[in-house]
C-alpha cells in the first residue's frame, strides 16, 4: 500500500476510535461539565504518571477537598506488553500529616484500562498519596508523594492552577488499541561496531546435497523422507532403481561381476598352468609373467564388478541412498516413483543446530577488525537481533586477508547456535561486527528513532498521554540499542513502538490526540 494511503487510513481509523469514544461517554448519566470537572480537566485539576515495575500509571483527580467526593480516573497499562489492564482491584490510600489513614477502593474497572475509585476526605493538610494495584498475577503500590488535602473549596481555589497540557496528545484508549510501548533511556555499555552484510550457511560438514548416482527411479525405502524430517547419518531414506537394461541395471550388474568372476578363475588356472610348465622349463619365462599379468587384471576387474554391485547393497534391485550426515531434511525435489536424471538432486541435508554466518565487510572497516569480539545480525521481517558471543553461543572462525575485487569487501565467519529460533539457511542478514571495547553510553532502543529528512527524531513521554518531538544525535549503534550523543538524558522516557503513530498525531489534521472516555 502507498505509504500515504496507509497514513491516512491510519488516521482515519484511530479519529472514528476517539469519536466512538466520545460518544459513549456522552451517555453516561453525569453532565459534560461535572464529567470534565471530575477527570482533572478543568482548573486546578491533578494530573501524574507513575511508573512501578509491573505498570504504568496515569491519574487524573480534582483538587482534593475535605468533605467534598473526588473521583479518580486511574488509567492503568501492563508494561509487559502495554495494553490496558483489564481486571484488578484499585485503592487510593493518604496516609501522614498526624492524621488517621483514609482508604478508598474500586473493585473493577469502570471500562478497561480505566479505575474509579471516589475519594470522600475527613481531614485537611498535607498528605502522603499512594494507589495500590492488585491483581491475579501481581500486587504494586505507586507512591505518588505529598498533596495537600484543603480545608474548604475556596482555600482549594486560591492555590495557582496548573499549566495545561502541553505537547502531543496521544490518549490512553489510543495506545492501547494499536502496537505502541515506551522505554527509558539508560545508561549501558556499547560497543563500538562496523556494519557488514551476509548469509546464514551450514557448516562444511553439517550440510549435504543427496544426487541420483545413476538415471533412475525413486522409490520409498518405509516412509518417504518428508520436509523438516530430523534423520541420523547413515539413515536410508529411499532406493534408486535404475532403468532396466542399462549399464546400471541390478541384472547387468549381476552378469558383469558373474562373467568377471570366470575370467579371473581362468586366468588364475592358466597361470598355475604356466607356473608348472615354466618349473618343467617346457615354456619361457615371459610366458609366466604374461599369466600373472592376466590374472592381476582379472582380479581387479572382478572387484570392481563387485563394488559396483556392492552399491545395491542388498536392496533387491536399488540402491540405497543414505544420509552422510545427521541433521534436517531442508529441502525434497522428488517424489516416491519419479524418474530422476544421473546428477539431479534428491535431497538436501543440513544440521541447523549450529550455523556459520558468512559476512562481507567493507574494506575500509577490514582494518578494524584484527580481533572481532562478536557480532549481532538481524533477518528480514524480524526486528529481534541474534548476538554471538565467543565463548558463550559462538566463536570467531576466520577473518579474511584477501579482499575481494569485484565487492570490495573482505570476509567473516562466525559459527554460532540459536536453539530458540528457526533461521533458515540462506537467509541474508544485516550485522554489525564489534570491533572494540565497551563504554557507557547513553542508549534508546534503535525502533525509537525516526528519520525525518536525514534527521534523528524521537518522542519523548511528557505525561501519561502526552509527547514532546525531539531531535537527537546520534553515535554507534549495539544490536537493538543505539547511543545518543545528545537530545535525551538518562530516567525520561520515548516512545519505542508507535512512534510514526505520534508523529501522525503531532500534525493535528486527523484529531488523533483527541477524544477522552473517561
Amino acid at each position: 500500500m502507498n505509504p500515504l494511503n496507509f497514513a491516512l487510513l491510519l488516521a482515519s481509523a484511530l479519529t472514528l476510535a476517539a469519536c466512538g469514544d466520545k460518544a459513549a461517554d456522552s451517555h453516561a448519566p453525569d453532565a459534560p461539565a461535572e464529567a470534565e470537572a471530575e477527570h482533572g480537566h478543568g482548573a486546578g485539576g491533578e494530573k501524574l504518571t507513575h511508573f512501578s515495575d509491573r505498570t504504568e500509571l496515569f491519574v487524573e483527580f480534582p483538587r482534593l477537598v475535605v468533605g467534598e467526593t473526588s473521583a479518580f480516573a486511574a488509567h492503568l497499562t501492563t508494561l509487559a506488553d502495554f495494553r490496558a489492564l483489564t481486571v484488578g482491584k484499585v485503592t487510593v490510600r493518604l496516609t501522614g500529616g498526624n492524621q488517621p489513614d483514609e482508604v478508598f477502593s474500586v473493585d473493577k474497572a469502570s471500562q478497561p484500562g480505566i479505575f474509579r475509585p471516589e475519594v470522600a476526605l475527613k481531614h485537611a493538610g498535607d498528605r502522603e498519596l499512594s494507589i495500590e494495584v492488585v491483581t491475579p498475577e501481581f500486587r504494586v503500590t505507586h507512591e505518588l508523594g505529598p498533596f495537600t488535602v484543603y480545608a474548604d473549596h475556596k482555600a482549594a481555589e486560591a492555590e495557582p492552577a496548573a499549566h495545561d497540557d502541553e505537547g502531543i496528545a496521544f490518549t490512553k484508549e489510543q495506545q492501547w488499541k494499536v502496537d505502541f510501548a515506551t522505554a527509558e533511556v539508560v545508561t549501558r555499555l556499547i560497543r563500538t561496531a562496523v556494519v557488514a552484510t551476509g548469509v546464514l550457511r551450514a557448516r562444511p560438514d553439517g550440510e549435504a546435497q543427496l544426487t541420483a548416482a545413476a538415471a533412475g527411479q525413486v522409490q520409498a525405502a518405509g516412509a518417504f523422507p518428508r520436509l523438516g524430517q530430523q534423520v541420523k547419518k547413515g539413515q536410508l531414506l529411499a532406493y534408486l532403481v535404475p532403468r532396466m537394461g542399462g549399464d546400471t541395471d541390478l541384472a547387468t550388474q549381476r552378469v558383469a561381476a558373474n562373467k568377471a568372476r570366470v575370467e579371473r578363475d581362468l586366468a588364475q588356472q592358466e597361470l598355475a598352468r604356466m607356473e608348472a610348465l615354466y618349473r618343467e622349463e617346457a615354456v619361457p619365462e615371459k610366458r609366466v609373467l604374461a599369466a600373472r599379468a592376466a590374472a592381476a587384471l582379472a582380479g581387479a576387474e572382478l572387484s570392481a564388478a563387485q563394488q559396483c554391485l556392492g552399491q545395491y547393497g542388498g536392496a533387491g534391485g536399488g540402491i540405497p541412498v543414505r544420509a552422510p550426515v545427521a541433521g534436517t531434511i531442508a529441502d525434497v525435489r522428488v517424489s516416491p516413483g519419479a524418474f530422476a536424471q544421473e546428477g539431479a538432486l534428491l535431497f538436501h541435508l543440513a544440521d541447523r543446530s549450529t550455523l556459520w554466518l558468512e559476512l562481507r565487510v567493507p574494506e575500509s572497516d577490514a582494518v578494524r577488525l584484527a580481533s572481532p569480539t562478536g557480532a549481532t545480525f538481524r533477518v528480514a521481517g524480524d526486528e529481534r537481533s541474534v548476538e554471538i558471543i565467543p565463548g558463550r553461543n559462538g566463536r570467531l572462525i576466520a577473518v579474511g586477508g584477501v579482499v575481494d575485487a569485484t565487492t570490495r569487501t573482505v570476509p567473516v565467519v562466525f559459527e554460532f547456535t540459536a536453539a530458540d529460533r528457526n533461521l533458515p539457511i540462506g537467509m541474508a542478514v544485516h550485522a554489525q561486527v564489534f570491533a572494540g571495547g565497551a563504554r557507557d553510553a547513553v542508549a534508546i532502543p534503535a525502533s525509537s528513532v525516526l528519520d525525518e529528512g536525514g534527521m534523528a527524531v524521537v518522542f519523548v513521554q511528557a505525561g501519561g498521554e502526552t509527547f514532546e518531538r525531539r531531535t537527537v544525535r546520534l553515535g554507534a549503534r549495539e544490536g537493538d540499542w543505539v547511543e545518543v550523543l545528545d537530545g535525551l538524558t538518562p530516567g525520561s522516557r520515548v516512545v519505542s513502538r508507535g512512534a510514526y503513530l505520534v508523529k501522525l498525531a503531532s500534525t493535528g489534521t486527523a484529531q488523533i490526540g483527541h477524544g477522552h472516555a473517561h
